[in-house]
């Protein structure tokens, strides 16, 4: 078995890579397994160590973390391949790639490739629903929408929030994830933003003041506003481009550049100028003078 285990969502390739050691192990034993960090060796010990027999078991597993880091010739990733012993079993751990390398095209070619990049909102909702049924518990889909809404994109802390929730019962319904799980800052400061926009002004300070009972600092939920901002401006101005070109172009994932459609909409290109210089003014003048910046971000959200 030789596989190489690569992507962008850190999440799903830790836990691949963990899933193929801990089986091996268990049939093996620890002694049967090398890891090797790449950036601390040379090109000439990864091939001794896929090379070389098993000591006191019947198979080897070596786990190389980051090769690309040595920058290997495509021959020479060729003969460290074709070096490995039938009885060896190797696991190029690549957290990072470049796809645009021979590199990455011989790993392509010669080995099993297990690629996992970032889920979008949907594809997390379905994940989060199958990952409850092999639990044995039972989640929605628009609950498993919910429950990403509210608590962000982050997988890792989606895996915690559900077996937070599978462990208070195996039935999940939006009543616990509102009991249970703490809304994501970033999402409450949309929700404040979208409210503001739509005319509702009470209803967007008493968001502005939930944030601050949580002990959210001023600074903080201006930067936040100011983020969700910058996601508003690259959304609006790339709406006839494909959203997945834009996101790799700007960094910013598919999730909110999807979310702030329809605040994009909303404003027109002078409105959101001006909302963007005010907020920098702010910034500004509560760095520069003893500016009371909750009056002054009260008074902001109630002029959006």
């Amino acid at each position: 078995m030789i596989i190489t285990i690569t992507g962008t969502n850190s999440y799903l390739v830790r836990r691949r890579l963990g899933e193929l050691v801990s089986k091996f192990v268990a049939e093996y034993g620890e002694l049967a397994l090398e890891r090797i960090d790449a950036e601390e060796a040379d090109l000439s010990t990864v091939r001794d160590a896929v090379s070389s027999l098993p000591f006191l078991s019947n198979r080897k597993m070596v786990v190389v973390r980051n090769l690309s880091a040595l920058k290997p010739s495509p021959e020479q990733i060729e003969q460290i391949i074709s070096s490995i012993g039938d009885a060896t079993d190797v696991i190029f751990y690549e957290p990072q790639i470049d796809r645009r390398t021979a590199y990455f095209k011989v790993l392509k070619d010669k080995t099993q490739l297990e690629e996992f990049n970032e889920m979008d909102i949907r594809s997390l909702a379905q994940w989060l629903v199958g990952e409850a049924k092999k639990s044995a518990g039972a989640l929605s889909f628009a609950d498993a929408n919910y429950l990403v809404e509210r608590v962000g994109t982050n997988q890792a802390l989606l895996a915690n929030e559900l077996d937070k929730l599978l462990i208070y019962h195996s039935r999940i319904t939006r009543e616990n994830i509102d009991l249970l799980t703490e809304p994501n800052p970033q999402s409450k400061v949309f929700d404040l933003l979208d409210v503001a926009f739509a005319g509702q002004k009470g209803r967007a300070l008493k968001l502005y003041d939930d944030q601050r009972a949580q002990k959210v600092e001023p600074q903080a939920i201006l930067a936040m506003i100011a983020w969700q901002l910058n996601i508003i401006a690259i959304a609006k101005y790339s709406k006839e481009r494909d959203i997945s070109e834009v996101s790799r172009e700007s960094g910013v994932k598919d999730y909110p550049l999807r979310k702030v459609g329809r605040l994009a909409d909303k404003l027109d290109e002078e409105k959101l100028k001006n909302l963007v210089s005010e907020a920098l003014n702010i910034d500004w003048r509560s760095k520069t003078t003893s500016l009371d910046l909750d009056e002054t971000l009260k008074t902001y959200i109630v002029s959006l």
